[in-house]
Order: C-alpha cells, then sequence, then structure tokens
C-alpha cells in the first residue's frame, strides 16, 4: 500500500514539476536547434488596421480607453477604431459616439451575446488588413500599436500577441501572485515564439491576419486562444512581440481573480476540447507538444496537488515523515483562507497574498473542469473589473 501511495505522490511531483519548469527548460533547449524569430520591426508601408474592444458597461473607464486608443502612434488614415457594445445599460454607447468624428464606430448589440459572439459580429465591420483586439480596462502605450502590427511583414506569422505588463496603483500593490504569473507567462510564450510559436494569445492585447479573424469561433469558447489554433490550421504560427506592450492593472480582489479564472479556464478546455485536432503531433509535431504542454497538463495542476495532497495524507499512516511534508500544506491553506476573508483597506502581505493566490487557483481549475465536463458553459461575460489609475512603474522583464 505504501508503494501505492508512493507512486501517486511521484505522478503529482512530475506533473507539477513538468509544466512549469521541465516545459519551459526543454523549450529553451529545442529552440537553440529551431530558432525562429519574428522580420525585423519598420515597415516603410504600414497596413491599415481594425482595432476592435467589445465592451459591456464600461463608462468608468471608456473616456479614457478611447482618448488612449485615438492618440497611438500610427496613421489616422490607416486606423480603424471599431466598439461593440454587448447591450451595455449603462452611458458606455453615449460616451463612444462623442468619439465619432474622431475615428471611432460604435456597433451596438441589442441582446447580450457575450465577448466572442460580439468579436463574431464585428467580421462584417473590419476594414482592415489587420485586426488589433483589445479591451476596454487596459492601456495600450501609444508606440506599442507599430511594432505588434509589423511583424506582419513576415508572411508566415498569422496571430501576434502583445506582452502584458502587471502595473498597479500608487495606493495598493494588488495582487502579487498574479503578479508574478503573468511575468512567468510572458517569458514562456517568448521562449515558445523562438521555437514553433506560442499557443495562446493574450486577450489583452493580440493582432491577427483579418481572413484568420473571419473564421466564426463558437460563442462560449474563448477566441484569443483559439487565434493562434486557427492561425496553426491555416498554416501560419504565432509569436509573442516583446516591444508591444499591454498595460493590465492587477485585479486587488481575490474573489474577482478567482471567478475570472473559473471563467477563462472553462472556455479555455471547451476551446482546446473544440480543436482537439491539434493534438495531433503525425500532423502539427513540435506545436502539438507545446500545446498538449502549456494548456492541457496546466490544467491538470491542480488535480496532481489535489493527488498529492492525498497521497501524502496516506503516507503519514505509515511514515513519520510525511508529516513534516503535510504541516506546510495545511499552513499554505490556512493562510490562503486569511487572504480569501481579507478585507482590510490595505495592501495584503506578500506571506498570505501568494499563497491565497495559489489555492484560490487551484480551487478555480477543479471547479473549471468540473464545469467543462457537464457542459456548463456560459458565454454572457461579466468584464474584470480592474483599478483603473495605472500610475505606478510597469513591472516589465527584459527578455531575451
Amino acid at each position: 500500500m505504501m508503494i501505492f501511495w508512493i507512486a501517486l505522490l511521484c505522478i503529482s511531483v512530475f506533473v507539477v514539476i513538468y509544466s512549469y519548469l521541465g516545459y519551459p527548460i526543454l523549450v529553451a533547449l529545442f529552440s537553440r536547434l529551431r530558432r525562429k524569430v519574428p522580420s525585423p520591426f519598420g515597415s516603410s508601408s504600414l497596413p491599415a488596421i481594425s482595432i476592435t474592444v467589445p465592451v459591456y458597461n464600461e463608462e468608468a473607464v471608456i473616456r479614457e480607453t478611447l482618448d488612449a486608443l485615438v492618440s497611438i502612434d500610427y496613421p489616422e488614415e490607416l486606423r480603424h477604431i471599431l466598439v461593440i457594445s454587448d447591450a451595455s445599460e449603462d452611458g458606455t454607447d453615449d460616451i463612444v459616439r462623442e468619439f465619432r468624428d474622431r475615428g471611432v464606430e460604435l456597433l451596438r448589440l441589442e441582446e447580450r451575446g457575450g465577448k466572442t459572439a460580439a468579436e463574431n459580429a464585428a467580421r462584417d465591420h473590419l476594414r482592415g488588413e489587420i485586426v488589433v483586439n483589445t479591451d476596454a480596462s487596459v492601456r495600450i502605450p501609444p508606440d506599442a500599436v507599430k511594432p505588434l502590427v509589423a511583424v506582419f511583414e513576415d508572411p508566415s506569422i498569422g496571430v501576434a500577441s502583445g506582452r502584458d505588463v502587471s502595473v498597479t496603483k500608487f495606493t495598493s500593490d494588488g495582487n502579487k501572485g498574479e503578479s508574478g504569473y503573468v511575468g512567468y507567462e510572458m517569458w514562456l510564450r517568448s521562449l515558445e515564439t523562438r521555437l514553433d510559436g506560442i499557443v495562446g494569445a493574450s486577450g489583452c492585447f493580440y493582432a491577427s491576419r483579418k481572413n484568420l479573424h473571419m473564421e466564426i469561433v463558437p460563442e462560449a469558447l474563448s477566441r484569443d486562444f483559439a487565434a493562434p489554433l486557427i492561425a496553426k490550421e491555416n498554416g501560419y504560427r504565432s509569436v509573442s512581440v516583446n516591444d508591444a506592450l499591454c498595460l493590465v492593472p492587477r485585479v486587488s480582489s481575490l474573489h474577482r481573480e478567482y471567478r475570472r479564472k473559473v471563467r477563462t479556464m472553462t472556455r479555455g478546455l471547451e476551446t482546446l476540447f473544440y480543436k482537439r485536432s491539434l493534438l495531433n503531433p503525425f500532423k502539427y509535431g513540435m506545436f502539438s507538444w507545446m500545446l498538449l504542454s502549456h494548456k492541457l497538463v496546466r490544467w491538470l495542476v491542480p488535480w496532481s496537488l489535489v493527488l498529492g495532497f492525498v497521497a501524502v495524507a496516506g503516507l503519514a499512516f505509515f511514515s513519520p515523515w510525511a508529516w513534516l511534508m503535510l504541516g506546510p500544506a495545511i499552513a499554505l491553506l490556512g493562510l490562503s483562507l486569511v487572504g480569501w476573508s481579507w478585507k482590510s483597506d490595505g495592501a495584503m502581505p506578500t506571506i498570505v497574498s501568494i499563497p491565497a493566490y495559489i489555492v484560490s487557483g487551484t480551487l478555480a481549475g477543479l471547479v473549471s473542469w468540473i464545469q467543462a465536463l457537464r457542459g456548463a458553459l456560459n458565454p454572457v461575460w461579466e468584464p474584470t473589473r480592474r483599478d483603473t489609475v495605472l500610475q505606478s512603474t510597469p513591472e516589465v522583464r527584459k527578455d531575451d
């Protein structure tokens, strides 16, 4: 029986270590043998672009967002901004109409359908060769769009993803666990870009060729995850562009971050199942391995953690050393409960915020699997309400 628990623990540890350490190491090694990078920036003739912004009840931030977008460093005659209002019930639409003379078009949907439905509805209104997708709750620096679009000089590239930078207000430390994870994810995407391309784009800021964007994605699925998959099916690769920064305010509420993770992971699992043919290594080679490792194995980590906890608890009946492992796990759960119930106006201490982020993320992963397996899809999204004052210095990782 003891051998059974040890085997169970080994499987759990392997899944976690492979997902977060082994896979990146292998990608880094393989990329030295098969290096692919985007073409140099700086095209003499820029393509026409359409910037899409799906919104729902964003009157608190939409004016700032549009002020930033109409001020980007891109020729006005080549720039089209399309705001898709998913049946907003506040003053969002009226504010968007104020920007009509500044190159902003409003497409209002009379019934809520969700973010992907809004993106699908925008297809007939797109004017540019390249479609740039962004959110109302983030900020795109003026010089970020050109490098994102310039990589399409390379005819092999179908999707380009921006580089998320976690930022916060002076008045709050936000969610430090979220910040660390974002930095890790951007680093991993830079490694994948050198190998065979990224397997998922940043929903906050990414671009695709119009012919790829025209494919309808089922409303309950995630278009930003589906975009690189669609590109691969059509013979293109997808890349992460380090110079195309997107400032993403951290979610200060652990509860909101939990709900966001459940929603995005559930949609991600359904999207992967919808595009499961890409997991065929005989047809898609290296990309299939990357998709399996980065997405499916990563999404299995919550179950492996539960498996590991059960294995250690089982071993505690046979060996005293198991209690040395069980103790920290219980302490982690205790700290996460403190973080979950945190109501102070002050910043959550790191010793609480990181364990709370890990445990809430694990719980979100378990719930996501259950919802996906039950077919409990919810295409109608509630946008993550983030802090809107971006005054602090962005935490930027310098990747090679």
